[in-house]
């Protein structure tokens, strides 16, 4: 179980934390703190390791609210939490006993990240980019979104008064769009998929110097923030990882993350050693990943993404084989679920349990049904499952599902032919 991080008792914080080094997922090849994304030997992904000092679950818990009370096992200044920022994070666990009854399971959790400054989980992600981008001395924060990171971008740029430019898909979900436009960021539409988009900030981030794109030049730190899902799913549970976790795919990066999360919390001894199985959802209509997976491949084949889930719309994921890893070595697996399912699933979520997922929620929660179903998941292991965001960023999706009244006359007559 690779880790990237060493414990130690007796360690100086940097301007980065207790981060220490770049390492290449692949070869392995370390490299000097900075905003390296590739490794210089083998062109791999980077991903930042650590040397930390001992913790405890006591040190933890006093810090504060949000998800600076992990600041020590993020590559952050140790001062984050007092600098300004949106303070993302430690947001509700739920336990879901009507929807778990409705499953035929025995315990089920649901870590709702619409509580989020943006109603997203990738304020997490941006907050650690964020501080690493003012560290490493860029001036504008930028990226390329499906949505959701264009919120937490457009935010957190203008919490901490530095511009952003956004670029996203032309056919983004309006509710989105709007919600980064009104943060006054530099917003980008681009004809084309986020595949699209994303090539063009690649290239964009070649040329700008000073630009910190958060999913391309500083993505070792951007990615680093989806560990806080994990520990904070630890911490909810009363320092516990739980025995099933099901995780919605885009680039494959929370899933992967959220593993790396409970690994990390395990060799530190905050939590006792015991196994927990990762599970994958994808939208058939962007499904490479699952696919691999199905098919018993380490290579994930890019696709033309056609879903309504469009903030997992990426159809070359960038973390799909290392998610793939993840699923396989903990005995998961990676599933899909078509449109008419996910619909279902996010209005099976609101009717149970008062919580309106967005389509990655309805994803995460229609593969757990169908993982159920197939007999793939242990209905009986206490399980965790994340909803992503918010259901009024993409009310679209649900908008021919639901009915709509007409108007009635304000009389007693009338409501009761309305209402029996």
């Amino acid at each position: 179980m690779n880790t990237s991080l060493t414990a130690a008792t007796a360690t100086t914080p940097s301007r980065f934390g207790y981060a220490t080094h770049l390492s290449c997922r692949e070869c392995g090849h370390t490299c000097p703190i900075g905003s390296g994304h590739a490794c210089a030997e083998c062109f791999g992904p980077l991903e930042v390791a650590y040397d930390l000092p001992a913790l405890t679950r006591e040190s933890i818990e006093s810090g504060p609210l949000s998800m600076w009370r992990y600041a020590s096992l993020l590559p952050v200044p140790q001062d984050v939490a007092s600098t300004p920022n949106l303070d993302p994070g430690w947001t509700r666990l739920v336990r879901a006993d009507l929807l778990a009854s409705t499953l035929g399971m025995r315990e089920l959790w649901i870590k709702d990240e619409r509580g989020n400054p943006t109603h997203s989980f990738k304020d997490r992600v941006v907050g650690v980019a964020l501080a690493a981008a003012i560290e490493l001395g860029f001036k504008v924060l930028a990226c390329p979104s499906t949505g959701n990171l264009a919120n937490a971008v457009a935010a957190a740029a203008a919490r901490a008064g530095i511009r952003a430019v956004v670029l996203i898909p032309a056919d983004l979900e309006i509710q989105k769009v709007i919600g980064s436009a009104v943060y006054g960021c530099s917003l980008v539409a681009v004809r084309g998929s986020y595949d699209d988009v994303n090539r063009l900030a690649s290239e964009l981030a070649d040329e700008r110097e000073d630009w910190a794109f958060v999913n391309v030049n500083v993505r070792p730190y951007y990615a680093e923030g989806s560990k806080t899902l994990g520990f904070e799913i630890a911490e909810q549970l009363g320092w516990r990882v739980p025995e099933q976790v099901v995780v919605p795919i885009a680039s494959g990066a929370q899933l992967v993350k959220v593993d790396k999360g409970f690994a990390e919390l395990t060799s530190l001894g905050l939590v006792d050693e015991q196994p927990w199985r990762v599970f994958g959802a994808q939208a058939t209509g962007c499904s490479p990943v699952s696919a691999a997976f199905a098919a018993g491949h380490d290579v994930v084949r890019p696709v033309r993404p056609d879903t309504i889930a469009k903030s997992l719309a990426i159809g070359n994921p960038a973390d799909g084989p290392y998610a793939l890893d993840v699923a396989r070595r903990t005995g998961g697996a990676i599933a899909d679920v078509g449109d008419a399912e996910i619909v279902e699933a996010i209005r099976l979520l609101a009717q149970t349990e008062g919580i309106f997922g967005e389509t990655a929620g309805g994803v995460t929660l229609a593969v757990l049904r169908k993982l159920l179903a197939e007999g793939r998941l242990d209905p009986e292991a206490e399980t965790v499952i994340i909803n992503s965001g918010d259901g009024l960023k993409t009310l679209d999706a649900v908008a021919g599902a639901v009915t709509v009244p007409a108007p009635i006359r304000p009389t007693l007559e009338a409501f009761q032919e309305a209402v029996s």
